[in-house]
């Protein structure tokens, strides 16, 4: 049953969304956790990134627990929601997909998928109506292979083979990262340019012109079949620095001055 706490809890914050379009999320399942510092980074974890349902089975030093809502920073409508059940089968009876977390080799015939393949399965279950829920083991020991045999899918997080552990949080992390990601809409790469904005490409080019006046003045584009090619390599290399306007009003003045120290230290004339 789930269980309501009152140890300094914090409702939920609004607008806390849970991954692809705001809809539900796979289900979080500790087994028998042993610490509740370790269920209440969980849970913080699982708020990062827009998971909201845990259960908890067995948990070592019972609950609620007062460690886990002081570890949890404020995600604390995850514990207050949290359901705790006495067996792994009970924990994941309603469930139509289990997946079991785990690195070491187990003796049975499952397939194995990645946090970010199994966040692309879990969307497809969830859009078909189905509830998946993902199995986390004990700290020390990972899950039993009854709990692993109770899944439909191992899920493996794959690591430097010379150090492979993770923590109980860190592996809740990952997972619950790439179920995130699936949602954002954003750009994996994008440029922070604050109250400025992107050069338009006829700024760029003027500010290619320039450059390009003032060194061919200097004497730099030579020998003169070289010239175009040069010219070709300043062009992209300003193209890559993708140059906001302040970037190109800068450069320009760089130049200008630049420009006029050479023609201030230029011999005069008849000199």
């Amino acid at each position: 049953m789930p269980f309501g706490v009152g140890i300094g809890a914090r409702p939920k914050p609004k607008g806390v969304g849970q991954g692809p379009k705001d809809g539900p999320g796979p289900v979080v399942i500790l087994v028998t956790p042993q610490m509740g510092e370790n269920i209440g980074t969980t849970a913080r974890a699982m708020a990062n990134f827009g998971l909201s349902e845990l259960r908890l089975v067995a948990p070592r030093d019972g609950w609620p627990n007062e460690r886990a809502f002081s570890a949890a920073s404020g995600a604390d409508w995850i514990l207050q929601e949290a359901r705790v059940f006495e067996t792994t089968a009970a924990a994941v009876a309603d469930l139509t997909r289990v997946y079991a977390t785990t690195a070491r080799d187990r003796d049975m015939v499952k397939p194995v998928v990645t946090p970010r393949r199994a966040a692309l399965e879990f969307k497809a279950f969830i859009d078909d109506g189905r509830k998946p829920g993902i199995l986390f083991g004990p700290e020390r020991t990972g899950l039993e292979n009854d709990d692993v045999a109770l899944s439909h899918t191992i899920l493996n997080v794959p690591t430097s083979p010379r150090f492979w552990s993770l923590n109980l949080a860190q592996a809740v992390l990952l997972v619950a990262y790439e179920w995130h990601m699936l949602g954002v809409e954003s750009p994996d790469r994008f440029l922070r340019i604050g109250q400025t904005e992107p050069a338009p490409q006829g700024e760029v080019q003027a500010l290619v012109d320039h450059l390009v006046a003032e060194l061919d003045d200097a004497g730099f584009l030579r020998p003169p079949e070289k010239k175009p090619s040069m010219v070709r390599n300043i062009t992209s290399f300003i193209q890559r620095a993708e140059p906001t306007t302040q970037d190109v009003r800068t450069f320009r003045g760089v130049i200008r001055a630049l420009t006029r120290r050479f023609q201030r230290n230029a011999p005069k004339p008849g000199a």
